[in-house]
């Protein structure tokens, strides 16, 4: 995307905005486009590229998430009994992406998947008697979904120093570990996949994208649109663009924008801003004996997107590990934000929201603080628990993406700390935002799909519909009570993008 985007000026009006450069509203624009090339259609992104922000390849794990080997989605009940729902809805929608991606390819939208997506096993790894018997009946209770199944399960050492030698070294034999595998997870680049999406909707439609932009106000107007403030940051212009309908995609400041939007939707939330550094290895010796995603459980008081796993990851065509999340603070809420983003956040609205959810994590607060103040060799000794002899100088120290974590109204305890992604939208579907981090990326088409079910209800059962299952076949029905479906699906996916499990 060049430059000379910068001396570029807006239109006055739009039928859509979207705000924010990243996966998601790459999505929702590509969408729209195909539903209605007429649409006026503007992005507008503050920095000078797309995908520089949670999206960026090293900013995010770049796990498919697909529930394969994410412990944190299959909880187990009181009764001992293992609860796979969250699994089975989380498993659909990366069979969403993928088709639709599919289709990208296909229209020839998109070239060479393998920059973007590629065949990486998914493994659940756990130590102890009593986490290899969760892991066990998880193995069980999984392997009677469709959606899972061909998911292998071992305890026998031999047979875990052929799927992760370099996690197996000098490992004692009376160690009881287990561990799970499915061939068909993905190494997914979505800074690279967003790129692509980009230069398509810059190139091949009449999509507007606006770089160095910057959204700072959203305002309803009397006749029911939504005024911005726009400001171009290259040439210090500040101007007033109307649009009919708005999307706030724009990651940690989705929540600042959606609050001045002052709809009634959008009371009481408040953001956590959690920020996070990884150990990467480029070693291609230690890379060639740990070819899979590896996936842990959470150490107590830790949040979910915390935790420990050691990963392949293939970024521009060169394979590293990825190791971590360990998690930092910032009171920004974007990477190249302001230290002023979380106090300025704070007002009467939401003020009880952020109390009520600080004084119930306290444990977690004091586990930032810990991490915060971790030495590179304090997260070696972490590092050590997967590779008993990991040498310092094979590692170094990666910032990865700044999260905002939602906080939500709660009557009993004021504020609840929530670990996903929500969509929130206002009673006319005129604006939509996007909160959150976890499960994100891996599920922007589901999540854009939701926007569109929300604002855009009538022309999606009848229009748009038939594109829609030319983009989404299995859209509508659901893969864990449909084989045969899944199976085609699937087939389908891996073809396209040349997947190799």
């Amino acid at each position: 995307m060049s430059q000379s985007l910068t001396s570029r000026t807006p239109k006055p009006k739009y039928d859509v905005v979207l705000i924010g450069g990243g996966i998601m509203s790459a999505t929702l624009a590509t969408l729209l486009h195909e539903f209605n090339p007429d649409l006026e259609i503007a992005i507008f992104e503050r920095l000078g590229r797309f995908a520089k922000e949670s999206t960026a390849a090293w900013n995010n794990a770049g796990t498919g998430h697909s529930a394969f080997c994410e412990l944190n989605y299959t909880p187990e009940k009181p009764d001992g009994s293992i609860d796979i729902s969250k699994a089975e809805s989380i498993a659909e929608q990366f069979e969403m992406s993928k088709q639709f991606w599919s289709y990208l390819i296909k229209k020839g939208y998109v070239q060479e998947p393998k920059e973007f997506i590629n065949s990486c096993p998914h493994m659940s790894l756990v130590f102890g008697e009593k986490d290899a018997e969760y892991l066990r009946k998880r193995h069980e209770k999984m392997s009677g979904s469709v959606l899972f199944s061909g998911m292998k399960y071992s305890t026998d050492h031999d047979q875990l120093r052929e799927w992760i030698p370099l996690v197996m070294s000098k490992r004692n034999d009376s160690e009881v570990m287990a561990a799970t595998k499915m061939d068909l997870g993905t190494d997914v680049n979505f800074g690279s996949l967003t790129r692509k999406m980009g230069r398509h909707l810059l190139e091949d439609s009449n999509v507007e994208v606006f770089l160095y932009h910057e959204v700072k106000d959203v305002d309803p107007r009397e006749d029911g649109t939504w005024g911005m403030k726009v400001k171009d940051r290259i040439n210090n212009h500040k101007q007033e663009v109307t649009a009919d309908f708005v999307f706030i995609g724009a990651g940690g400041y989705a929540l600042p924008l959606l609050d001045s939007s002052d709809i009634k939707e959008s009371e009481g939330y408040g953001g956590f801003p959690v920020s996070g550094q990884w150990l990467v290895s480029h070693n291609q010796e230690l890379v060639e004996k740990h070819q899979a995603k590896v996936y842990t459980q959470a150490t107590v008081d830790a949040p979910p997107m915390s935790v420990p796993h050691l990963d392949l990851r293939i970024i521009d065509g060169k394979k590293a590990l990825l190791f971590g999340p360990f998690a930092g603070f910032s009171t920004k809420f974007l990477k190249e934000g302001s230290y002023l983003d979380l106090p300025e956040s704070v007002n009467t609205k939401n003020l009880r929201s952020l109390f009520g959810a600080w004084w119930h994590n306290i444990p977690l607060t004091k586990y930032l603080i810990q991490q915060v103040a971790m030495t590179k060799s304090q997260r070696m000794q972490h590092l050590r628990e997967f590779i008993k002899d990991a040498n310092e100088e094979d590692w170094e120290l990666k910032l990865a993406g700044q999260r905002v974590q939602i906080i939500k109204k709660d009557e009993k305890d004021g504020g609840k700390l929530e670990f996903g992604t929500e969509v929130v939208v206002n009673k006319s579907g005129t604006i939509a935002s996007l909160l959150g981090a976890s499960p994100g990326a891996s599920t922007a088409v589901y999540a854009m799909v939701n926007v569109l079910e929300k604002c855009f209800a009538d022309k999606l059962q009848g229009e748009w519909k038939e594109k829609l299952l030319e983009m989404i076949p299995s859209y509508g029905q659901k893969l864990a009570e449909n084989p045969e479906l899944t199976e085609k699906v699937r087939n389908y996916t891996k073809e396209t993008l040349e997947l190799e499990y």
